[in-house]
């Protein structure tokens, strides 16, 4: 028992080490960030990442700001220059942001707009029906995120500029030319990317000319173009059709099932519905999906609306004209979105996008109005046109007689599993470690290389599937054919995620998933035909990281003992004069040919491989790519190879 002095003695010992505690933490250290300094603290909350996605992702904040001039009906041509200097700039004939002093602020509303977060004309009613841009942070945080940004802007006859620091005015603004007329009027942006915030300071022309090209799409009217003065390449876009001409882009090449694209538009409530779909002979759905101009890829109320409607329309109308009987069941939405190319654009008010960078539509009362709008269009296009209608009913029920075939050649691999002594394939070699996060699974082309890899590899956290020679092409089969496929099968299963309306990420078994293949143009097929798996049946996969490709060497330099290993021609040409004359070069032509201890050196050893990690930037694009490339159609094929031959090397291979 403690005494009532050791009381008061223990009391201070508390008390006293409280005290160093609460020491450690008081007022002086909370810190309250100012003006910019949160999205230079955070940046990753403002733009996603401060990767290469990242880093466009300030041009989509500014040609969105410019495209929303556009939705208002004052702005015709955006233009985007990529410069030499790494900058890059974008121009607009919009009506230019607006200059005059803000009382309340006392200063410029072109210097509020761009340094004060959530400033700007999109909240209050009138000036902007729809826009894009309406967190009101794009702007301001392209400007916080660079480390030079200069803006410009047309407006009573002027030009009237001012210059910024990583998002801090270097002075006023300030009248620097007069315009060629009165009426002329715009607004011109240039930003120099901060490389203390991004690694990566390169901009992709490709990406940047899809995203416009989109844009053209989506506004008819509105004419967008791309320089790049590294090196003198410039692109221009302007399509009249609207959403017609974009599923016509989409489709083009491909055998599809009704002539012309179906397209229905209304508004409701003050929120505009354009939508334009048509079905083909693939197997595959490509629905892109925009909500105010911004590409919304994780879908949203618009698309859930869009597809409800499809699938009780269509299975409304084909129970009226007895293509489906009494006693049949219904079509699923699976069924009718096979070979489906659909784009629809919906223009509202107040969007309410999830989180800054905007890839899913939540507002409500969406769903509704589009269902009902699609449900009107859609039931008016069939009852006119029974013939194409007829067509689109019987590949829907082609469809679902396939997806009833695959849901038995699924449950019959199920089966098997149950019933074999080990439900893993097997030719998987498995490693030991049990948590995904550290599991990488090796697809191996041939046995040879994976007898090799299996003896090379480390078995604690490794495993090794061979593949036995090329997989099937799922770009030009269905599920229930795919399914039959052993070496598919064995993937499946070893993978654990399912596959279809079954895939599920949380059951992975491997973090890492890694095409080892060999370096000539077997190999390169054989990843190409991996990832088209991927793609179709498992994005989820490439969108979470999880899909790598490995990069084994492409040759073996040595003199005595000294051993180097090329990865390239010019890898290659540096060893042999490192290592000097009598040096000797193995070009190895699969990886059959390494031994284990030169696999696991060269391409599975952590600390000295080279992974590629697969990334989705434009599953739109990607989609196109697969189709053209893997595709039944040979004619699409064919002019590809035509038009970039001559941008591929020629290979010792």
């Amino acid at each position: 028992m403690i005494k009532p002095t050791e009381k008061v003695k223990a009391k201070a010992a508390k008390d006293t080490h409280l005290s160093s505690k609460t020491a450690q933490y008081t007022a002086q250290h909370i810190q309250v960030l100012h003006g910019l300094e949160p999205v230079r603290k955070r940046p990753a909350m403002y733009i996603g990442s401060t990767d290469s996605k990242g880093l466009h992702h300030l041009v989509w904040e500014v040609v969105d700001n410019s495209v929303d001039e556009a939705l208002a009906g004052f702005a015709t041509h955006v233009l985007v220059t990529i410069h030499q200097d790494g900058s890059v700039s974008v121009e607009d004939d919009g009506r230019g942001i607006p200059v005059d002093i803000m009382e309340e602020q006392g200063k410029s509303a072109l210097e509020v707009v761009m340094t004060v977060l959530h400033a700007g004309g999109k909240f209050g009613q009138g000036l902007y029906k729809v826009s894009g841009g309406l967190h009101g942070v794009g702007v301001s945080v392209v400007n916080a995120l660079s480390k030079r940004c200069i803006v410009r802007v047309k407006r009573n006859g002027h030009i009237y500029q001012q210059e910024y620091a990583q998002g801090k005015p270097l002075g006023p603004v300030e009248i620097v030319g007069e315009t060629k007329t009165e009426v002329e009027t715009g607004t011109w942006t240039r930003f120099w990317p901060d490389p203390a915030i991004f690694k990566d300071l390169r901009f992709n022309f490709d990406d940047i000319a899809e995203r416009l090209k989109r844009l053209a799409f989506l506004n008819r009217g509105l004419t967008t173009k791309l320089v790049d003065e590294r090196d003198g390449n410039e692109v221009s876009f302007y399509f009249d059709g609207g959403v017609l001409s974009f599923v016509r882009y989409l489709n083009r090449g491909k055998i599809v099932v009704n002539e012309k694209p179906i397209y229905i538009s209304a508004k409701i409530e003050d929120i505009e519905v354009e939508v334009a779909l048509q079905y083909n002979e693939t197997f595959v759905e490509n629905l892109l999906a925009f909500a105010n101009n911004i590409h919304t890829e994780e879908g949203g109320t618009h698309v859930t609306g869009l597809r409800s409607a499809l699938t009780n329309t269509l299975n409304s109308y084909a129970r009226k004209v007895s293509l489906i009987k009494e006693n049949d069941p219904n079509l699923t939405g699976e069924d009718v979105r096979e070979g489906l190319t659909c784009v629809i654009s919906v223009l509202l008010h107040n969007p309410e996008f999830e989180g800054q960078t905007k890839t899913k539509l939540g507002n409500s009362e969406v769903q509704r109005i589009v269902s009902q709008v699609v449900s009107d269009g859609l039931s008016q296009y069939l009852e006119e046109n029974p013939s194409e209608a007829r067509k689109i009913i019987l590949k829907c029920l082609t469809a679902a007689r396939a997806r009833e075939a695959a849901k038995h050649a699924r449950e019959l691999v199920q089966r098997k599993s149950i019933l074999e002594s080990s439900a893993l394939p097997g030719k998987l070699a498995d490693c030991s470690e049990r948590d995904p996060s550290l599991c990488e699974l090796y697809l191996v082309e041939g046995d040879s290389a994976g007898g090799s890899a299996k003896q090379g590899r480390d078995r604690r956290f490794q495993a090794i599937l061979p593949l036995r020679g090329k997989i099937l092409n799922v770009e030009k089969a269905r599920l229930d054919k795919i399914l039959s496929s052993e070496e598919i099968r064995n993937l499946i299963t070893a993978l654990g995620t399912g596959i279809g309306d079954k895939f599920d990420i949380s059951k992975a078994r491997y973090h890492r998933i890694i095409a080892m293949c060999d370096a000539d143009v077997d190999g390169s097929h054989i990843k190409t035909l991996l990832l088209t798996f991927f793609f179709r049946y498992m994005p989820e996969l490439i969108e979470r990281g999880y899909l790598y490709l490995a990069q084994p060497p492409l040759y073996r330099i040595s003199k005595g003992k000294q051993v180097r290993y090329a990865y390239s021609d010019e890898e290659r040409d540096k060893y042999l004069k490192e290592l000097g004359k009598d040096a000797e070069v193995q070009r190895y032509k699969g990886l059959g040919e390494m031994n284990p201890e030169q696999l696991w050196e060269t391409t599975m050893n952590p600390e000295k491989r080279v992974l590629l990690r697969v990334e989705m930037q434009d599953a739109a694009e990607a989609a196109r790519i697969f189709e053209t490339l893997m595709g039944p159609e040979v004619d699409p094929r064919r002019r590809f190879i035509q038009a970039h031959a001559k941008n591929v090397r020629n290979l010792d291979i």
